[in-house]
């Protein structure tokens, strides 16, 4: 017959030795087996209770059968006397049931007079009590001898009388619920320890499996991501979690490079001016004129440099603050009236008006301050790139929460460009002849994050209605929505 061999692969025996060292090492190893030894004491101790219970009962069922026979044949004595007690001691040996009865009655010295035992138990020569005994003789020398229980007295004559029954089926019926017991307790720890030892070995494989992709990604970089199972448990939704939050970090991460080479690239070309500028006047005579100038130039240069990195700064500030340290319910539509205000004249210039709409209050939980930097950002841009027209603002609040748009009708953004004009330095190709450095509307989707608030831009037709939508004042706390449903841009 040929044989066949299994084979298995060192890899797999030592992930599995690994695994089985874990398993027992681990503290969800060792609650299992807390678990296992209570759960265990708490059945033996329900199923000795249950045998306690069960069996004293029909010990006490026994003992009032034997009681009131016991009774009947003293009383059957004082009435009939000892020829009378004998006839009914035969009588009921003749007559007896399933329930074998067992009598003996017997002279002083012990000598059995009548009965079905043969032989007085030595256990019970005493003048009254009751105790189980093995019948020392019975009925003949071939029968097996019983286990017994009975009831003994001595008569006013001297003689004694034994009133009792058999107890072999009790004693198996006991010893019936006793294996029960012992196999129901013990299939009750074994099935207790399958289970403690399968639920830690499980838990102990799905931590595994994210501590292995998190080695992975301390060794190759967050391109990795955790398994799923498709089951749907709290395993996988901690899986889950953990890979949306490295694709966050990843992001994040992917920003901060993109934001130091937007730096990079921003600043080459003052700074490349200023080295001109400066190299040149440090190869020729300049007048008092022309060194005013230079001087005024070069200011100016390192007061636009200083702006994107005082941007920067402000952004990560509002960023790393807690949104519940100094947040006030404020008024939406006074903070968009001032603003509107304060831009008036800028809007004049460029041949439109601030237009105000705020029919009521909104309500906001918030930071006045950083609202109204983002408010004053917002219409800022749509001065700036929005062209010759009015710029509308409105304010409203709904069972939703407050809402603030910013409409102009300048070109708009394209809906593909729309939420990477949030990222720091980023600029449309219209937009990069203006003034700016492409931070404003980054304040704006921090100040939004920092509020729990959702960003929306859609066409004006022509232009863009940029929409600030923030959750109701009445919130204890500002919990920060971590997706946005489609069409609407991410406060980033």
């Amino acid at each position: 017959m040929e044989r066949i061999h299994f084979f298995v692969t060192p890899g797999i025996s030592r992930f599995a030795s690994i695994l089985l060292t874990r398993t027992l090492k681990s503290s969800t190893f060792k609650l299992a087996l807390v678990c296992v030894v209570l759960f265990t004491t708490a059945v033996f101790v329900l199923l000795g209770y249950v045998y306690w219970a069960t069996t004293g009962y029909l010990r006490d069922r026994a003992d009032l059968a034997i009681s009131a026979e016991q009774a009947f044949l003293v009383q059957t004595y004082r009435t009939a006397g000892r020829d009378g007690l004998v006839s009914l001691i035969e009588q009921r040996i003749a007559e007896q049931g399933p329930m074998n009865g067992v009598y003996a009655l017997s002279d002083p010295s012990f000598a059995v007079l009548a009965g079905n035992l043969k032989a007085w138990p030595a256990p019970l020569r005493g003048d009254s009590g009751r105790a189980d005994f093995l019948a020392p003789v019975w009925k003949s020398e071939a029968d097996e001898r019983p286990r017994a229980r009975a009831a003994y007295e001595t008569l006013p004559d001297g003689s004694h009388l034994l009133v009792g029954r058999e107890m072999d089926d009790l004693h198996e019926f006991v010893g019936a619920i006793q294996t029960a017991v012992e196999w129901g307790a013990g299939l009750m720890l074994v099935l207790a320890a399958v289970a403690g030892i399968s639920v830690t070995r499980r838990t102990v494989g799905r931590i595994e499996a994210i501590n292995a992709t998190t080695r992975d990604i301390m060794r190759s970089g967050l391109g990795k991501r955790i398994p799923l199972r498709g089951s749907m448990d709290e395993w996988d939704q901690l899986a889950g979690n953990l890979n949306s939050m490295l694709e966050r970090i990843e992001d994040l991460v992917r920003e901060v490079r993109q934001v130091s080479d937007n730096v990079a690239h921003d600043l080459r070309t003052p700074l490349t001016r200023l080295q001109v500028r400066l190299q040149k006047a440090y190869h020729q005579e300049l007048d008092s004129e022309h060194y005013h100038a230079l001087v005024g130039d070069t200011i100016r240069a390192l007061e636009d440099i200083l702006g994107i990195f005082s941007s920067l700064l402000r952004i990560s500030r509002i960023e790393a603050l807690d949104p519940r340290s100094a947040f006030r319910t404020v008024d939406l539509g006074a903070i968009a009236g001032e603003v509107a205000e304060l831009f008036d004249a800028a809007a004049e210039e460029k041949g439109g008006r601030i237009k105000l709409a705020s029919p009521g209050k909104a309500p906001v939980l918030g930071d006045r301050d950083l609202l109204f930097d983002a408010i004053s950002n917002l219409i800022d841009n749509a001065i700036k790139h929005g062209g010759t027209g009015d710029v509308l603002v409105e304010t409203a609040t709904d069972g939703l929460g407050s809402v603030i748009s910013v409409a102009d009708h300048g070109p708009g953004i394209p809906p593909e460009e729309r939420k990477n004009v949030l990222q720091r330095f980023y600029r449309l190709d219209h937009s990069r002849s203006s003034p700016g450095n492409g931070l404003g509307l980054s304040l704006v989707a921090a100040v939004a994050q920092l509020h729990g608030a959702s960003i929306e831009m859609a066409d004006n037709e022509p232009g863009l209605r940029l929409q600030l939508r923030f959750p109701p004042a009445n919130l204890s706390d500002v919990r920060i929505p971590a997706r946005q449903p489609e069409g609407v841009s991410p406060a980033m």
